[in-house]
């Protein structure tokens, strides 16, 4: 039998716990902490908030080899996110990212090959923007003591 060598890591146990009136604690298995609440609390993301900032560090994180390789290991990148949400349907009808890069180094032939490399990435690993894309089933149940 041959070995399976595509074998991925125990996932990441994720979970959210109520800290107060609207106000929660999101904690991973790694030991990583966000704060999460409405949006008239200080200090916290709101739950759209944290789903627009997952989208942009995918991109950025999608790209970051592919421009490292090109702009060398220190590049400065900026991914800013934005979208409204329509409050009747409760949903985010459109997201726009803006992938803000210095390439006044390189020529526009170059730049443009970069960027074609760049958005290629995006496409075909950004698992966050291919989910929000593709659309996604969700299911919920509830557990009582």
């Amino acid at each position: 039998m041959a070995d399976d060598t595509t074998a991925q890591a125990p996932s990441t146990e994720l979970w959210v716990e109520r800290t107060g009136v609207r106000r929660y604690t999101g904690r991973s298995s790694r030991g990583a902490e966000v704060l999460i609440g409405s949006a008239d609390v200080d200090g916290v993301f709101t739950p759209g908030e944290l789903l627009k900032i997952a989208l942009a560090a995918c991109t950025g994180m999608s790209t970051d080899l592919p421009l490292a390789r090109r702009l060398g290991d220190d590049y400065d990148a900026t991914v800013r996110v934005c979208g409204d949400a329509d409050r009747e349907n409760e949903t985010y009808p459109q997201l726009s990212e803006v992938l803000e890069l210095d390439m006044s180094e390189l020529e526009p032939d170059a730049r443009e090959r970069l960027l074609t490399v760049a958005r290629r990435s995006v496409d075909q690993v950004c698992t966050v923007g291919r989910t929000l894309k593709a659309g996604t089933t969700v299911t919920l149940d509830i557990t009582t003591e």
